[in-house]
């Protein structure tokens, strides 16, 4: 699995105060929110979920692309270039991710 092991715990610093689990899957690591996805951070990049109403929102800012899985768009999850992740920056993604999550059932 190879990922960006200093972005993952900067990742896991912020969101495993907020009940975030952190699990090996899909090829990188997984941060899991009452157990639904909110990001995963993988070879690509870090990929976060911004709901489908966010997509527009969030391919505007610098960085973000839309996640795309075997040829097929996925509706509602960008992924973001590394490089623009400073801490204010990353802190963002992450709260719009969580927040998106919550309204999700429990799994």
């Amino acid at each position: 699995m190879a990922y960006d092991e200093v972005l993952a715990e900067r990742i896991r610093e912020r969101l495993e105060p907020e009940g975030v689990a952190a699990k090996k899957m899909f090829g990188g690591i997984t941060f899991l929110l009452q157990g639904n996805a909110l990001a995963n951070l993988y070879e690509e990049g870090l990929m976060v979920r911004v709901g489908s109403e966010g997509m527009d929102e969030a391919l505007g800012r610098p960085g973000a692309r839309q996640f795309v899985f075997r040829g097929k768009e996925q509706n509602g999850w960008v992924v973001l270039a590394e490089e623009t992740l400073d801490d204010e920056v990353l802190d963002d993604w992450l709260k719009w991710a969580m927040e998106v999550t919550a309204e999700l059932p429990p799994k």
